[in-house]
C-alpha cells in the first residue's frame, strides 16, 4: 500500500524530469552541431554539414588534440565524465544509493560535445543518458524520498534524455531497465514510461519526426532466409567479442603507458585524429554515414575501409578516456560488417533474395545486444530507429544468435567490464526475491509451551524481509512471531531464513528427466539379456 501511495509522486517526477531530459537532449545535440561547425568546417551552424563534406587536412588533427586537452581540463573538475559514463550510473545505482555529483550534469555534456565535435568518433547516447540520470538523481537527493526512489528517478532521467535524442521511448524504457534498475515493478515501470513518453513528445516537437534513419525496401519473409540471419548472428557475436576486447586491451594498454593520466585523452584524441586523416568518415556522431551504408551507397572497399577505421578510431578514443558515447560507433561498425555480408550473400547467390540493407540493420541490432548485454533493449531500439516492421523476425533472431555467441566467449560486456575491474559484480539477470514473495508463516517454527515474546516481534503473514533487521545486528538468533491478536504463534531464527533462500538455490538444481532414467535402465536391460542368452 505504501508503493501505491508514493506512485503519484514518482509519476509527477518523471513528467518533470521528461521536459528536462528532452531540453537537455536539445541542447546537447545543438552543441554538438555548434561546436563541429566551428572546429571542423569553419563556420557558424547550429547543424553541422555532413561529413562527406569534410576534407582531410592537419586541422583535423589539431582540433582533435585540442578537443581532448578541454576534455582533460574538465576532467580534473569532474572525474566521471572520462568514458562513455553508463558504467558510472550503474556504479552509482550498486554501491552510492543513486547518488550522482551535481557537477555531473554539466561536466558530462559540455566534454561531450567538445570530444564529439572536435571530431571523437562517439555518439550522443551515452552522455545524455549521464545527464539525464543526474538529474534525476538531484530530483531525488533534494526530495524526501528513499534510495530506491531514487535510483527509480535516475532511470527515469536517463530514459527521458534517450528518448528525447533518438525518439526512442519504448527502447529507452527497456534499456533503463535492463542497465540501470536491475528490476522490473510497476512502480519502476509507470514512472519510466511516463518520462519516455514525455520525452520523446518533445523529440517530435523540437527536434524531428519519423525514425532516425530511413530502410529501402526489401523482402524478408518465410523460413528460407532466417537460416542465414542466424549465420549472420553468429558473425555479429564474434564481432561483438572482438569490440569489447579490442576496447578493454586498449584501456589497458593506456593504463601501462608512463604519463599522467591528464594527458591519456590527448594522446588518444592525436591517434584518432591521424586516424580521421585517412578517413574523414570515420569521425564524429556518424549517423549520415549509418544512414548510406543501410542504402547501400557505398562501394565494398569503402565500407570495409570504413568499419575499421571507425572501429580503430572508437578504440583509441574511448580506450584513452575521452567523454563519448558507444551506441553510433557500435551501430556503424555492425552495419558496416552485416552490409558486407549481405552484398557478399547476395553476390554469390542472388535467388536468396538476401538484401544487404536487412542485414546491416539486423547486425546493427545483434552486435550492439551482444556486446553490451542488453539485447532486448537493442531489438526493441533499433526497430524504433528504422521502423523497419518486415526485419524484426530476422533481426529477433539473428541478436539471440550473437548474445549466445557473446556470453559463451565473455565474462563481462563493454558495461560492466570496467565494473568488474572495481571488484562489483552486476547480475545479468532478474528473479523473484524469496525474502520478499515468502511468509514467515512459511518458514517459522510453532511455538514451544516455554516460549514467550522476547523484544521486537514480526507478524506471521509478514514477509521475510520483516524479520531480517532483527538478526542483521547478530544480537539475536530467534525474532518471535505473533498473530493478528498479538498471541505468540511461531518463532522464525537465522537458520530458517537461510533455509529458504537455499530452497530458491535448489531450484536451480538440474534434475535427471525421463530420458536420462530410461537410458539408465536400457543398459542394464540389455546386459540382463546377454547374461540369460
Amino acid at each position: 500500500m505504501r508503493y501505491s501511495r508514493r506512485l503519484p509522486l514518482l509519476c509527477a517526477c518523471a513528467a518533470g524530469l521528461g521536459l528536462a531530459g528532452g531540453g537537455a537532449a536539445w541542447a546537447l545535440l545543438h552543441l554538438i552541431g555548434l561546436v563541429t561547425s566551428l572546429a571542423l568546417f569553419h563556420r557558424w551552424d547550429w547543424t553541422p554539414p555532413p561529413f562527406t563534406e569534410l576534407r582531410p587536412g592537419p586541422w583535423i588533427v589539431v582540433a582533435a588534440v585540442a578537443g581532448g586537452l578541454v576534455v582533460s581540463l574538465l576532467a580534473r573538475w569532474a572525474p566521471v565524465i572520462r568514458g562513455h559514463g553508463i558504467p558510472e550510473a550503474m556504479e552509482a545505482v550498486l554501491v552510492r544509493r543513486s547518488r550522482i555529483h551535481p557537477r555531473t550534469a554539466v561536466a558530462k555534456p559540455v566534454s561531450a560535445a567538445v570530444a564529439i565535435g572536435t571530431g571523437g568518433p562517439f555518439g550522443a547516447e551515452g552522455p545524455i543518458i549521464v545527464t539525464g540520470g543526474a538529474l534525476g538523481s538531484l530530483l531525488g537527493q533534494a526530495l524526501h524520498v528513499s534510495a530506491a526512489e531514487r535510483k527509480i528517478l535516475l532511470a527515469c532521467g536517463a530514459a527521458a534524455g534517450m528518448a528525447a535524442t533518438f525518439g526512442a521511448p519504448l527502447a529507452s524504457v527497456v534499456l533503463a531497465i535492463e542497465l540501470l534498475l536491475f528490476e522490473f515493478s510497476t512502480r519502476a515501470f509507470l514512472p519510466l514510461v511516463v518520462a519516455a513518453s514525455i520525452a520523446a513528445g518533445v523529440h517530435h516537437s523540437v527536434i524531428g519526426d519519423g525514425p532516425l534513419f530511413a530502410v529501402p525496401e526489401h523482402d524478408v519473409a518465410g523460413l528460407g532466409q532466417l537460416p542465414l540471419f542466424a549465420a549472420l548472428g553468429v558473425g555479429c557475436g564474434l564481432l561483438a567479442v572482438v569490440v569489447a576486447r579490442g576496447l578493454f586491451a586498449v584501456e589497458a594498454g593506456v593504463r601501462r603507458l608512463p604519463v599522467p593520466s591528464f594527458w591519456e585523452p590527448v594522446l588518444g584524441s592525436l591517434a584518432f585524429g591521424l586516424v580521421g586523416l585517412l578517413v574523414p568518415r570515420a569521425l564524429g556522431v556518424g549517423y549520415d554515414a549509418i544512414q548510406d551504408v543501410i542504402d547501400g551507397r557505398l562501394a565494398a572497399g569503402a565500407v570495409g575501409a570504413l568499419l575499421v577505421a571507425k572501429l580503430v578510431a572508437w578504440w583509441l578514443a574511448l580506450g584513452s578516456g575521452t567523454s563519448g558515447g558507444t551506441l553510433a560507433p557500435v551501430l556503424l561498425v555492425a552495419g558496416c560488417f552485416g552490409h558486407l555480408v549481405g552484398a557478399g550473400v547476395h553476390e554469390l547467390a542472388p535467388g536468396l533474395g538476401l538484401a544487404p540493407g536487412a542485414c546491416a540493420v539486423a547486425a546493427m541490432a545483434a552486435t550492439f545486444g551482444a556486446a553490451t548485454g542488453a539485447p532486448f533493449a537493442a531489438i526493441v531500439f533499433v526497430f524504433e530507429l528504422t521502423g523497419d516492421l518486415a526485419v524484426v523476425l530476422p533481426l529477433m533472431l539473428a541478436t539471440v544468435a550473437a548474445d549466445l555467441v557473446a556470453r559463451a566467449l565473455m565474462d563481462e560486456t563493454l558495461m560492466t567490464e570496467k565494473l568488474s575491474r572495481r571488484g562489483l559484480r552486476v547480475r545479468h539477470h532478474y528473479e523473484p526475491d524469496v525474502f520478499h514473495t515468502t511468509t514467515v508463516r512459511a518458514v517459522m517454527r510453532p511455538a514451544l509451551a516455554g516460549d514467550a515474546p522476547r523484544g521486537l516481534a514480526v507478524r506471521a503473514d509478514d514477509p521475510l524481509v520483516a524479520a531480517l533487521p532483527h538478526l542483521a545486528d547478530g544480537t539475536v538468533e530467534d525474532v518471535p512471531v505473533v498473530d493478528g491478536s498479538g498471541n505468540l504463534v511461531g518463532v522464525c531464527s537465522r537458520h530458517d531464513l537461510l533455509a529458504a533462500r537455499l530452497a530458491v538455490l535448489d531450484h536451480e538444481r538440474p534434475e535427471p528427466g525421463w530420458l536420462a532414467r530410461r537410458r539408465r535402465r536400457w543398459p542394464a536391460a540389455s546386459g540382463t539379456g546377454r547374461g540369460d542368452a
